[in-house]
């Protein structure tokens, strides 16, 4: 086993587009495509989903290679929660999660953006959906300081470029002022 993370993000990657999937990572990994840099233990992607295309994506898993569990990943569909893929060769986990229906979800995937990270192009989510993903899990895992940090980070990286307007308003529209008040004022320019 290595831990070879540009091996498991092509091999997922490669899956997904030949299935004619629309995907886009995001998390730490759509982090580190927008220059934060920090350890992670897996990758995340948001996956457009229904019950036959996740199964026909779970059957594509060679499984001398990975496991996943074929009913958690429908469970996932069903409920709009993630499921994991273990890449058995490289040790990487890999968290799927079936796009909600809701608004922003909807429009994040649609912005998504192709990017070049370690070496493997791929969809990632904008800037913006990824500040505004992070400061939603920091709501939903009670206040996460680590997913506060890296919005922080980001707000620095994305300086100028950064459309505040677009964010700003999905903090209101997802009730995530708490969290985008606490990343700006962790946002240190200097």
């Amino acid at each position: 086993m290595t831990d070879d993370l540009a091996a498991s993000l092509r091999y997922i990657v490669d899956l997904l587009e030949a299935g004619g999937l629309d995907y886009m990572l995001v998390g730490s990994v759509a982090a580190l495509a927008h220059g934060r840099t920090r350890a992670t233990q897996d990758f995340d992607v948001v996956v457009e989903l229904n019950l036959a295309t996740v199964e026909q994506l779970v059957e594509a898993l060679p499984e001398d290679r990975f496991y996943v569990s074929m009913e958690a990943a429908r469970d996932a569909v069903r409920r709009e929660t993630l499921f994991n893929i273990i890449d058995l060769t490289t040790g990487w986990k890999v968290d799927v999660v079936p796009r909600k229906k809701r608004p922003f979800s909807q429009t994040e995937l649609a912005r998504r953006q192709r990017m070049e990270v370690l070496g493997v192009s791929l969809c990632v989510a904008t800037l913006e959906d990824t500040i505004v993903s992070k400061l939603e899990w920091a709501r939903l895992s009670g206040g996460s300081g680590r997913q506060i940090e890296d919005v922080a980070e980001l707000l620095h990286l994305g300086g100028e470029q950064l459309d505040r307007d677009y964010v700003e308003r999905w903090v209101a529209e997802l009730d995530l002022s708490r969290e985008w008040n606490r990343a700006r004022s962790n946002d240190d320019p200097a």
